[in-house]
């Protein structure tokens, strides 16, 4: 009987892993620097021609390799990080499949040159398709250096698929951006075609960041200690945020990953700060014991499974949240955070006080102007239908009650005075944050406060709004509204959230019932919940034009010190904006 099932020749199995491993030029990148630094080098450079289809080279000044380990290191699964199969449990390095540079060099022109330090001469192997052509010695520098020519010249189905060399070129310097914010501690150069794109050299995170992802942008350090992980890194203020996922670079030990859990786990911290369809700036650094992670679920190491997921989901949640929950960008447009040190940092709550009180002492020995204003209303502003609710006002003045009132800018915006810099408040924005939070410690606490309708109203619904209303019946109650089914698709509103029982209520509810279509039933009961207060809170505050007395834009500014994540609103808007003195100056020539 014929024989159908053979064994693959050891060229067809490494062009079939080299399908796993190598993508485009930016995925050979990849592979070469991770081996560089798994070599302990302090000093990497990257050479690329044409997009790196006509040439790539990446070397170091690592340990290198002998002529043995050389020769061995072009074998498939040859690899000097494991040798048992529990060192897959605890491990350390960026690779360890042994499949890289067999990969590589069976789709390529390969010529790797070696040595160790220590020795008198190196070794230089040169590959052709994955058959070594020729192995000599060879003088050079310490270290290894790895040069890829013709990437795909023997797969035309994988060249055909090449982007334009800009494109490759691109990929592979953000590639490099990614690593090169791993490891701070070590220097990179980046060559496109002999130009300098990129140069750094060791320093430390915060001045990496600068040089490639933040140039002449604040940010704030964060760092969190729990039993499941530590986390750390840095992050911008919402007003860096990107229209694209690709601002936030995620490492778990150190490698950089791109994981649901954890992109889920800081969008949810920003929610509170970020509008929808915006992406922070950050680099967040997840420290975890390596035998409760799982790097090998993908050759390309990108995906990892947390033996503790919803530990370091919340771990990285609640970090974020803390430093957020004080705006701390409102305490100095030009204060930098400081470099995170071994020892626990200054909170930032201390950090923030101290910054307001030497607003406080520059300002509380000159007399408050009396209120003015810039433009008059017309008859169609109105005086407020109620009053802000007050709230309990901590002792200390926090950052929006030392800011010296001005005056209110058509009946909307509150203008401001804080030392060099005017501040424009949305009055909007502001009372809407603060009535979200009173909307979600009262949801809390037991639900949003209702008051029972004289006269129920009913609502005729279409087939997709009834369904709605009817899949969430147990989310109504808990935000202030009592609902009947009355027949057919006519309900009936018993009962509707106090602060908006003298307004525009069926408007709220079927907004509301709009959101919970778009979530759908997958979305988090959290996230629902805050969308949906987020609405009541949008419903039932003044919107537009609506004039203050100085005495109640006094009061909305001192609630505000007392809100969560003041410095926006619930849909992520600002709440503020600056203008500097030397902005102005610069606009009236007179810089």
């Amino acid at each position: 009987m014929a024989v159908h099932v053979k064994i693959l020749t050891e060229t067809v199995a490494n062009k079939i892993a080299a399908g796993e491993v190598v993508e485009r030029p930016a995925s050979v990148v990849k592979e070469l620097v991770e081996n560089s630094i798994d070599a302990g080098a302090s000093d990497i450079r990257i050479d690329i021609s044409a997009g790196g289809r006509r040439m790539i080279r990446v070397s170091d000044n690592g340990h290198g390799m002998s002529r043995e380990d050389a020769l061995l290191s072009l074998e498939r699964h040859a690899t000097s990080k494991i040798s048992a199969d529990t060192d897959l449990d605890t491990i350390d390095t960026l690779g360890f499949r042994g499949e890289a540079l067999p990969s590589i060099a069976s789709v390529s022109r390969l010529r790797l040159k070696s040595r160790l330090a220590g020795t008198i001469e190196g070794t230089e192997i040169a590959v052709e398709g994955g058959t070594v052509r020729s192995v000599t010695a060879c003088g050079m520098p310490a270290g290894t250096e790895l040069t890829v020519e013709q990437l795909f010249y023997n797969t035309p189905a994988r060249l055909k698929f090449m982007r334009s060399s800009e494109t490759e070129a691109s990929h592979t310097g953000e590639l490099i951006v990614r690593l090169a914010i791993s490891r701070p501690e070590i220097g990179f150069g980046y060559y496109n075609d002999g130009k300098e794109i990129l140069k750094v050299t060791a320093g430390d995170l915060q001045q990496r960041l600068k040089k490639v992802a933040a140039r002449d942008i604040p940010l704030f350090s964060f760092y969190g200690e729990t039993a499941a992980a530590t986390v750390n890194g840095y992050f911008a203020p919402p007003t860096a945020a990107r229209s694209t996922a690709a601002g936030m670079y995620t490492y778990i030990n150190n490698r950089f990953i791109r994981d649901k859990v954890v992109q889920h786990a800081i969008m949810q911290a920003f929610r509170a700060v970020l509008e929808k369809g915006r992406y922070p700036l950050l680099a967040l650094f997840i420290k975890v014991n390596p035998g409760d992670v799982d790097v090998n679920v993908h050759p390309t190491k990108h995906e990892v499974r947390f033996r503790q997921q919803a530990q370091v989901h919340d771990t990285i949640q609640g970090v974020l949240e803390d430093v957020l929950r004080e705006s701390p960008w409102l305490e100095n447009r030009q204060n930098i955070a400081r470099p995170i040190a071994s020892s626990e940092p200054l909170p930032l709550k201390s950090r923030h006080q101290a910054g307001v009180q030497q607003a406080l002492d520059r300002f509380m020995s000159k007399p408050s102007p009396e209120l003015q204003r810039i433009n008059e209303p017309d008859a169609s502003y109105s005086r407020p239908e109620q009053k802000t609710v007050p709230v309990e006002i901590s002792a200390t003045t926090g950052y929006f009650s030392s800011l010296q009132i001005i005056c209110q800018f058509r009946a909307a915006y509150i203008i401001c005075q804080a030392d060099d810099r005017l501040v424009i408040i949305d009055q909007h924005a502001a009372f809407e944050r603060v009535r979200f939070e009173q909307l979600k410690k009262g949801f809390l606490s037991g639900g949003v406060e209702s008051q029972r309708l004289l006269i129920p109203v009913t609502l005729e619904l279409s087939f997709t709004e009834a369904e709605t209303a009817r899949r969430y019946r147990d989310v109504w109650t808990p935000i202030g509204f009592d609902l009947d089914e009355f027949g057919g698709l006519t309900w009936r509103i018993n009962a509707v959230p106090r602060i908006v029982a003298l307004k525009d209520y069926e408007g709220l509810f079927r907004d509301i019932l709009t959101e919970l279509q778009q979530h759908g039933s997958s979305a988090s009961f959290e996230l629902v919940r805050d969308e949906l207060l987020a609405r009541v809170a949008c419903h039932s505050v003044v919107r537009g034009s609506h004039i203050l007395e100085l005495v109640e834009m006094r009061e909305l500014l001192k609630q505000m010190d007392s809100t969560d994540f003041a410095a926006q609103c619930p849909h992520g808007r600002p709440v503020s904006f600056e203008i500097t003195l030397k902005e102005l100056e610069k606009t009236f020539n007179r810089s």
